[in-house]
């Protein structure tokens, strides 16, 4: 049976994602069997596994970080906020309904606290330690008797907490002593350490604050995690990408709107890693600037989104610019670029909003509780329209993504841009995506994950600019696994290893 430790945070990105993964990555590296657990995530920010089920994407990052292969029971709830305290609510994997956060934590807390449970004991039998994330807060002391997240499952899991504390953000001592002393009895007997993330500058001078705060709580600052901007690693949620800066010094520039709603922010992240790539987050009420190509990602309510964009003016800027250069839409975004989307079908009266008109595409939403939602892996091949030279370079060059959408969307002169063959009937064929000229779309998240795809849109770009094209290794997959290597070994030099060793003996 598996042995079990906790990472709980003094606050939201406190840095509790990434010392998972660390853990993961360095006791996976001494030989363990570890998994990632994380009972109740919220987050916009979901991936899809092996076996169609939908779980949010830090555990897939801790899960590779372990050398695993990601599962729903690593992260057996999930929350996607839509608005209006209202949530997706998915259960291992898969979607139950939509509900408001007092049915969720009054109604439906005793089925979540069941998966929960089943999740972690089924981990506990196949691995030799689980490393548990937290989620937010433990000393949020008005929401305790329903807590699924953080010290309620340290007991379930008869788990040791490690407390992690963001510097960065200020106010650091106080928000460790403050989380001490908030919490009753039984939950402060299961802190066991401190670790201070994000510092930057002279240690010396924040090591009397270190001691004094040892005794203060009676527990040991196991050590103090310096910060690192060159880390690239995907962001969990939207909080996370506020903070996140980009580097705007570099040959190209890729605009990405920043929609309200924004959903599966993960997409664009492959960029980061590109050389001569940039990336520029723009707020529907800025000017775009001066961009190279502009990519509209996913969204968690496409007709509100819609709106906001009228509202800011910001279809028509886009529409302006796509004369001039490549307009990208994922998932949500690619239902933007159509011609309309109708919303509501057999007796609820259809609403029907324009969309921004660059690609001949309609998309249709069933107003019913019981419509399926699409959720699975995706592999398809590109097609090579007629007059685009973008992708003419890899036509039948297989592409694979994964799908999480609502929508239907459905061809109406625009080409397509993947054709997807059924597996159960080889002469049934779909397609996925459309492209005209220089705008296409697709609902493939994580399209761009595939190099020969990413690398024949960057050419195109370069080719535009008169940069010469690259033709080289992917750099995203080894510069992200390096990245998580360096983090582990920066944990490893920067904290009490033997400490921890100690608590999962």
């Amino acid at each position: 049976m598996a042995k079990c430790i906790m990472v709980q945070g003094t606050s939201s990105n406190a840095g509790k994602s990434v010392l998972v993964a660390a853990l993961c990555r360095i006791y996976s590296r001494r030989g363990y069997k570890v998994a990632p657990f994380k009972s109740q995530n919220m987050s916009l920010n979901s991936h899809i596994t092996k076996d169609n089920r939908e779980i949010a994407i830090a555990q897939v990052l801790q899960a590779e970080a372990a050398d695993i292969e990601p599962n729903a029971h690593m992260n057996p709830i999930l929350l996607k906020p839509q608005g209006n305290f209202i949530s997706q609510v998915i259960i291992q994997g898969k979607y139950v309904g939509d509900m408001n956060f007092y049915d969720y934590q009054h109604e439906f807390r005793e089925t979540a606290r069941k998966a929960i449970e089943e999740s972690l004991n089924i981990l506990k039998e196949e691995y030799d330690i689980i490393i548990i994330e937290g989620a937010g807060s433990p000393a949020e002391i008005n929401m305790r008797k329903e807590d699924l997240a953080n010290m309620e499952i340290a007991h379930i899991a008869n788990a040791d907490v490690l407390l992690v504390a963001d510097i960065d953000k200020g106010g650091v001592f106080a928000s460790i002593a403050g989380t001490f002393s908030l919490l009753d009895e039984e939950d402060n007997k299961r802190l066991k350490a401190v670790v201070i993330n994000k510092f930057r500058g002279n240690i010396d001078i924040l090591m009397p604050g270190v001691k004094k705060i040892e005794k203060i709580i009676d527990a040991p600052v196991l050590g103090v995690i310096p910060f690192d901007d060159n880390l690239k690693l995907p962001e969990e949620d939207s909080a996370s990408l506020n903070e996140h800066k980009f580097d705007l010094n570099k040959e190209i520039i890729i605009g990405v709107i920043k929609l309200p709603r924004i959903a599966n922010f993960t997409d664009i992240y492959p960029f980061e890693f590109e050389e001569d790539i940039g990336l520029k987050l723009i707020d529907l009420d800025e000017e775009i600037g001066d961009v190279d190509a502009l990519i509209i990602p996913g969204t968690r309510d496409v007709f509100g989104d819609l709106e906001k964009l009228k509202k800011n003016g910001m279809d028509e800027k886009i529409k302006k610019l796509a004369k001039d250069i490549p307009i990208v839409g994922i998932c949500g975004g690619y239902e933007l670029l159509g011609e309309k989307i109708h919303f509501g079908s057999g007796d609820n009266a259809p609403t029907t909003a324009h969309g921004l008109n660059l690609l001949k595409v309609e998309t249709f939403y069933k107003n019913d509780e019981n419509a399926e939602k699409i959720v699975k892996q995706s592999c398809g091949t590109i097609m090579n329209p007629e007059m685009n030279s973008m992708f003419s370079s890899i036509e039948n060059e297989e592409v694979k993504g994964y799908e999480i959408h609502e929508g239907i969307s459905q061809l109406t002169g625009s080409q397509p841009l993947l054709k997807i063959n059924d597996n159960d009937d080889s002469k049934s064929i779909e397609y996925n995506g459309a492209i005209e000229n220089n705008i296409f779309g697709s609902y493939f998240h994580g399209i761009f994950h595939n190099y020969n795809f990413r690398n024949a849109f960057l050419n195109f770009l370069r080719e535009k600019k008169g940069i010469k094209p690259k033709f080289e290794e992917d750099p995203y997959e080894a510069k992200k696994d390096y990245s998580i290597e360096k983090l582990a070994k920066i944990v490893e030099d920067n904290i009490d290893m033997e400490f921890i060793d100690n608590l999962i003996k």
